[in-house]
């Protein structure tokens, strides 16, 4: 490992016409790519490819045509409004899948840059909050540059490297880009309540991140010998996983572990899996399996939705046309919990939008993406109730899905089934 004191220095090993993994998330090596910038004025078409970074996203802007184009296997609030579908653009694919595009070669990744603990006394560092697809990365890239960081944590898992698989490397002491938490509402909390009425105790959990999820969490503070394994979760776990309330000694598969791929909260979060051996991050290709994720009874899988239609099908990753977010996990837990025993895949989603527009709808946005299809759908959750489609018609379904829509909609959304399906 050749350390540098500067990360300019650090990335002048980087070429034109290569691609490059950026870490994600907290991991989001922010020094490195600040001193990305200082290479702009040599490199031409360098392919950035991530999950989602947080911070500024400044490779994503029209001012670095022809030197950086953008490809990103789920789309961020920092890089949505960039997203042109050419110099900026979208890659869908289950999460699963995601390293096995990187170690098939199908993604030749030249360099990948991530962000990990300083090394111990054994020369180990820690891909500390996201393992997901950089494990994959960091495997198969000709070139490894770490941002080597006092404040991230060392995590147990997958996600533990020699310094002798990095390259180049440069230390720093810089705050890890936490994600902010947000209110939550009468309406999501009586989603909350309506989840936490049908979770067994003794579930699994899958849940992301969000004022819904933390809703959830919230409901369960009653319930006895919880699980977790997830793609990512946050700080509105930790108060379970204190209060031994999630134990994960009903679990077969990896019993007595929270198992994640990612990691998104506060300093709270960080303290909380510091060289917790309870707590082990693995790749997202591992964790995300449905084959996997099954293994587990009575898993409890709750994602979100942008809109549903009255057959059940799930867009969860544009607005019409627009990519909002991505593909991400959801099928891969839908699916994982419905072959788990006991299992209940769930969409949670508020009935309505901010400006008043139903989120049920008779059919889904000229050209929305099905991420869910009709026949993977179980649970339906809204503030107005729970609709269970599995064993439903169509018929079925329009009209238990009618009944959990905001009561300003109902009406309309009957007469637009009538007319669509007569």
């Amino acid at each position: 490992m050749l350390v540098h004191d500067t990360a300019e220095s650090a990335l002048e090993i980087i070429e034109s016409n290569t691609s490059l993994l950026i870490h994600g998330g907290m991991a989001t090596p922010t020094v490195l790519l600040e001193g990305l910038k200082t290479h702009s004025t040599r490199l031409k078409n360098v392919e950035l490819l991530h999950l989602h970074t947080h911070g500024d996203a400044f490779y994503a802007d029209k001012r670095y045509e022809g030197i950086f184009n953008v490809t990103n296997f789920f789309v961020g609030g920092n890089v949505r409004k960039h997203l042109d579908y050419k110099r900026v653009d979208y890659l869908p694919c289950f999460l699963s899948e995601i390293p096995y595009l990187i170690k098939s070669g199908n993604k030749k990744i030249h360099v990948a840059m991530i962000q990990v603990s300083p090394p111990n006394k054994h020369g180990y560092c820690s891909l500390g909050t996201s393992v997901d697809i950089m494990k994959a990365g960091v495997d198969t890239a000709d070139i490894v540059i770490a941002q080597i960081n006092t404040k991230m944590p060392t995590v147990h898992g997958d996600g533990i490297i020699h310094v002798s698989q990095i390259d180049h490397a440069v230390f720093t002491d810089t705050p890890l880009a936490f994600s902010a938490t947000r209110e939550i509402t009468e309406d999501e909390k009586r989603i909350g309540q309506f989840i936490g009425g049908i979770i067994e105790d003794g579930s699994t959990l899958q849940m992301g991140i969000g004022s819904i999820p933390d809703a959830v969490l919230k409901a369960l503070t009653s319930h006895k010998n919880l699980g977790i394994h997830t793609e990512m979760y946050s700080d509105g776990a930790i108060e379970l996983l204190e209060k031994g309330i999630v134990n994960n000694s009903q679990k077969k598969f990896h019993r007595g572990k929270t198992v994640s791929s990612f990691l998104m909260g506060s300093q709270k979060l960080i303290d909380y899996v510091d060289n917790n051996p309870s707590t082990i991050l693995l790749g997202a290709d591992y964790v995300n399996s449905p084959r996997n994720i099954a293994r587990n009874p009575k898993v409890v899988a709750i994602n979100s939705a942008i809109e549903v239609d009255l057959t059940g099908q799930v867009c969860a990753d544009s607005l019409g046309h627009q990519i909002y977010s991505g593909v991400g996990g959801q099928m891969d837990f839908i699916r994982g919990a419905s072959l788990s025993e006991g299992g209940k895949p769930i969409i949670a989603l508020l009935s309505q939008t901010a400006k008043g527009y139903s989120k049920i709808s008779a059919c889904l946005k000229n050209g929305a993406g099905v991420v869910t299809t009709r026949a993977h759908m179980h649970y339906v959750v809204t503030e107005n109730g729970v609709a269970n489609l599995y064993g439903k018609t169509l018929h079925q379904r329009a009209k238990a899905l009618i009944e959990i829509a905001h009561p300003d909609h109902r009406e309309s959304l009957e007469r637009e089934w009538h007319n669509n399906y007569k």
